[in-house]
């Protein structure tokens, strides 16, 4: 019966006992794996190698130097940043001098004043690089040597000659040196001359070609209704090719034989010219009043937007090398307008940009530069930047003198010259400016000046006179 009631119960009840079944086996292959040697665990993987330590690269580079002061170009390379290093100066006498300087971009201009002229020095730059953390290194730059320019002297003899005075008024406004034997000088002047209905002859120019000054009449096409007027300003190219601007808005060009008047410009500026600077002429800029400046292509005349209305006062142009262009800089101010100032870029589709002028106080009323070496823009104090993109303007001779200048030309970095006001000379010879208004100085100023290899020629007006003083060295 037993035997039959487990029969019966195991017919009646399996699915359960086979789900039983399946459990328990399933359950003995776990405990049988558990009961197995567990397999060691990968050993850890090491970290990747650090990268290899680089030594930075140090190189001086020489971007220009003049009589006092020079300009070093610091080149970098995988050197971490921001950094100090060291500038080690070698003084001509054998001595160093060494002076921490702070990096913090890869290339860096040092600037260093306070040398002697014509003088050999020689600069290097180190600096301590970590190879690894508990060591460290000195990485130093190639030397470079240094020749600082000699100056120039500024012993110059003068002689003071006038013309007029015996009646009317008469003044010069600009002059232009070709060479020591052809100098021209224009502006108004007022001779007695008792073989005249007037009393008078008006000579607008003078000229010296080596032995004696003769006066010129250079005529216009009258276009301002008068045959002679006076001439504000000239340009010279070459003995044969010389720009005169009359104050009734006519450019006269002088071909070495004879004298050929434009008046296609007077339809555009109302009066004369203030300067003229251009390449030929063909290719020139005249400035002028009320914001005027116009360009000359040798067909015709074309007015450009300067967007200001002070008065355009003086022009130049100097090549520069390193852009493969011509930079040409424009200046101005009114002083009934404020005492406001101006400096343009004139670019190389006629387009103008301003330029800062910031610490240049009152009118500007001239300038000169050698391109991308020195800047000089004046006015009330003569104000000098080494490159035009550098903030500020230093004045550089405001102990020196307290007159306006007129005029600035040079024909070297070691070699310009200022004048203006009270008779106002001043010359700088690369290291220092020095005044000749004892020498010089009249009841009266100075307008223009030119300078050419040693003779200086300044012209302007003392009283009712014309005067031009010459100097030599």
């Amino acid at each position: 019966m037993l035997s039959i009631l487990s029969s019966t119960y195991y017919k009646r009840f399996s699915p359960y006992y086979k789900f039983l079944l399946a459990v328990f086996l399933l359950a003995a292959l776990f405990l049988q794996s558990c009961n197995k040697p567990t397999e060691p665990p990968e050993p850890p993987q090491p970290p990747p190698p650090p990268p290899p330590v680089v030594k930075p690269t140090l190189i001086l580079e020489l971007d220009d130097a003049h009589c006092t002061e020079t300009w070093i170009l610091l080149s970098t390379k995988d050197l971490q940043l921001p950094a100090e290093l060291l500038l080690k100066q070698y003084k001509p006498n054998g001595d160093s001098i060494t002076q921490n300087i702070n990096v913090t971009t890869k290339d860096t201009l040092l600037y260093i004043d306070s040398l002697y002229p014509s003088q050999t020095y020689r600069y290097q730059v180190s600096g301590i690089w970590y190879p690894k953390v508990d060591s460290q290194q000195v990485v130093t730059s190639n030397e470079i040597t240094v020749l600082t320019m000699d100056t120039t002297s500024s012993s110059f003899t003068f002689e003071m000659i006038t013309f007029g005075g015996e009646i009317g008024s008469s003044v010069l406004y600009d002059v232009a040196i070709i060479n020591e034997n052809n100098i021209w000088a224009v502006g108004d002047i007022w001779r007695k001359d008792d073989t005249s209905s007037l009393g008078y002859t008006k000579y607008n120019a003078v000229h010296w070609d080596g032995n004696s000054w003769d006066f010129k009449r250079i005529r216009t096409n009258s276009c301002g209704g008068v045959d002679y007027p006076p001439i504000k300003t000239l340009f010279g190219f070459s003995a044969d090719n010389i720009l005169f601007a009359h104050i009734d808005g006519s450019i006269t060009h002088f071909n070495g034989i004879e004298f050929i008047n434009d008046c296609s410009l007077i339809n555009q500026l109302n009066g004369s010219a203030n300067k003229i600077w251009g390449l030929s002429k063909d290719d020139y800029y005249v400035v002028s009043g009320n914001g005027f400046i116009a360009h000359y292509n040798g067909v015709n005349w074309k007015k450009l937007a300067s967007g200001t209305t002070l008065n355009i006062n003086d022009i130049w142009g100097d090549y520069n090398p390193k852009t493969n262009e011509w930079e040409i800089l424009a200046v101005g101010g009114n002083i009934l307008a404020g005492h406001g100032n101006i400096l343009l870029q004139i670019k190389k589709n006629n387009s103008i940009e301003k330029v800062s002028s910031e610490n240049a106080n009152w009118p500007l009323r001239s300038l000169w530069f050698i391109s991308n070496k020195n800047y000089y823009i004046s006015g009330s104090g003569i104000y000098q930047k080494h490159y035009l993109d550098e903030k500020g303007w230093k004045n550089d001779i405001f102990l020196i003198t307290t007159y306006s200048t007129n005029r600035i030309r040079g024909q070297k970095i070691n070699d310009i010259v200022a004048t203006g006001g009270a008779g106002e000379l001043l010359h700088f010879n690369g290291s220092s400016w020095k005044s000749f208004i004892d020498v010089v100085g009249i009841p009266g100023n100075y307008y223009g000046t030119a300078i050419f290899n040693n003779i200086i020629v300044i012209v302007g007006q003392s009283s009712n006179m014309a005067v031009l003083s010459i100097g030599r060295r």
